[in-house]
């Protein structure tokens, strides 16, 4: 079967808006992460969520993408970081902005690629697009506070 040009532009049009409404849809919810170990991160759920406030946990918000390449740098930086003993305790919850829209919006976030940082129910800082490892450690290290125990 020959092709012509513009049946052939019609038909990856057709797939790229097949793949597009799977993706925005929730039906399909594929971790952006996979740089950030497995058993760090959770899917965000609101019960795990408010537990970990309660009981004053230090905790990330990642509102991700997998077809984000601002995402999967922050990525491979949180998965460098939360290595750290430092931050052994950080409880790290992804939303996926293209599934989990609504939970991105309730966070008061505009877009993906967008970390925040709480201690406890208390949000101690967040960013946005940011991919300078020393700006996504100060934000970890904002939920900790300093030697004081000030937050």
């Amino acid at each position: 079967m020959k092709l012509t040009l513009p049946a052939l532009i019609l038909l990856l049009s057709l797939c790229a808006v097949c793949i597009g409404a799977v993706a925005s849809s929730g039906l399909l919810v594929v971790p952006a992460h996979a740089e950030i170990p497995n058993h760090r991160t959770q899917v965000f759920e609101a019960e795990a969520f408010a537990a970990a406030q309660a009981e004053g946990r230090p905790i990330l918000v990642d509102i991700t993408a997998s077809w984000c390449p601002t995402c999967r740098r922050q990525g491979e930086i949180l998965g460098q970081l939360v290595e750290r003993e430092a931050f052994a305790d950080l409880v790290i919850f992804e939303v996926d902005w293209g599934g989990q829209r609504d939970t991105a919006r309730s966070f008061g976030a505009q877009r993906q690629s967008t970390l925040i940082v709480y201690r406890g129910e208390r949000e101690t800082g967040r960013l946005v697009a940011a991919t300078r490892e020393a700006d996504i450690e100060a934000l970890l290290s904002s939920a900790y506070g300093d030697a004081s125990g000030v937050y």
